[in-house]
């Protein structure tokens, strides 16, 4: 399972709004080879899913994961920080055993 928090919730609404998403549209992470600790997020609106995408919903949100990525992903919290020295969205991953500064790359 992935969760996602109050705050990030929020600010994917928000996001959704803004780029005029559709209810259908979903927040889709994966995970990627490259970035400077081995791979690093993504995350996406899409709108299709994919046979062997897994589908969680959390505070209101809709996330598909490809079954691959979910590898890497299972257990990870998802949560923004938006203040002045704020990162953005943060990836809380128990599966990383070293990231990255940037908070956007790991390893696992």
């Amino acid at each position: 399972m992935i969760q996602v928090s109050d705050i990030a919730a929020r600010q994917i609404q928000f996001l959704k709004e803004r780029d005029q998403l559709s209810e259908r549209d979903f927040l889709r992470v994966s995970v990627k080879e490259g970035g400077c600790s081995g791979f690093s997020y993504k995350l996406d609106f899409d709108k299709e899913k994919k046979e062997s995408d897994k589908t969680f919903e959390c505070n209101g949100v809709q996330i598909v994961v490809d079954s691959k990525s979910l590898l890497y992903l299972m257990g990870m919290t998802l949560n923004f920080d938006g203040g002045l020295n704020g990162k953005g969205f943060i990836f809380s991953n128990p599966n990383a055993s070293k990231t990255c500064g940037c908070g956007f790359s790991f390893n696992v």
